[in-house]
């Protein structure tokens, strides 16, 4: 049967994941440097990927926790696949499209590496439209829970308040001109969803409710 402490389990498990990531995500650079880097910025992003349907998996016990009849709760849910769909996009370009397309080129001279810096400036920019949805996505969903958390008191109510100050301090610095996508700015993006999601794990582990959150996945 999933349970409570199998959701939070997973929430603990996909958020240690995500700070490996970043922990080894390589910063960018030239030509040269990115073709030096690519096995550990495979590794990363590989990483990176497996902690996608890990947290899908905690998400849908916390899901279930609320309640699967809270339309927020429901609405939150579908905003966090879309999340993490994108991550797994962003990732497969950043991670694993642009390492094999630079490889191919590693005896290019100069004259190609120039003919090749408009290719890589255009997966840099879809990377980044990705990484916009997944930002996106994320903060509408955890500030959907949140309300959820405080209406309901299921959970933790000041969890709740904590993921609505998170998102409302992620508005507040988007609109003070913060980059969110590049490695830094998503760093802290980052580092802050998973300070929401362990309190989350940590709060359902030791969730006491004698029923078990039904549901196949």
């Amino acid at each position: 049967m999933f349970t409570s402490k199998n959701a939070g389990i997973a929430l603990l498990t996909g958020s240690f994941l995500l700070t490996v990531t970043m922990v080894l995500h390589p910063a960018g650079g030239s030509f040269e440097h990115l073709l030096k880097a690519t096995t550990m910025i495979v590794i990363s992003h590989a990483i990176a990927i497996i902690a996608m349907p890990v947290c899908y998996v905690g998400f849908k016990g916390l899901y279930q926790s609320l309640g699967h009849e809270k339309l927020l709760s429901k609405l939150a849910m579908a905003f966090s696949m879309f999340g993490l769909t994108a991550g797994m996009l962003a990732a497969a370009i950043n991670g694993l499209t642009l390492p094999i397309f630079i490889n191919r080129f590693a005896d290019a001279d100069a004259a190609m590496i120039e003919t090749l810096k408009p290719i890589l400036k255009y997966g840099m920019s879809l990377n980044h439209a990705f990484d916009y949805i997944l930002i996106g996505m994320f903060c509408i969903s955890v500030l959907l829970w949140s309300i959820e958390m405080v209406k309901t008191k299921k959970i933790s109510v000041w969890l709740g308040y904590f993921g609505i100050v998170l998102i409302v301090a992620a508005v507040v610095m988007l609109i003070s001109g913060f980059v969110f996508v590049n490695l830094y700015g998503f760093r802290v993006f980052v580092f802050g969803l998973v300070a929401w999601i362990v309190w989350g794990g940590v709060t359902l582990i030791k969730r006491t409710e004698p029923e078990n959150i039904k549901s196949k996945l």
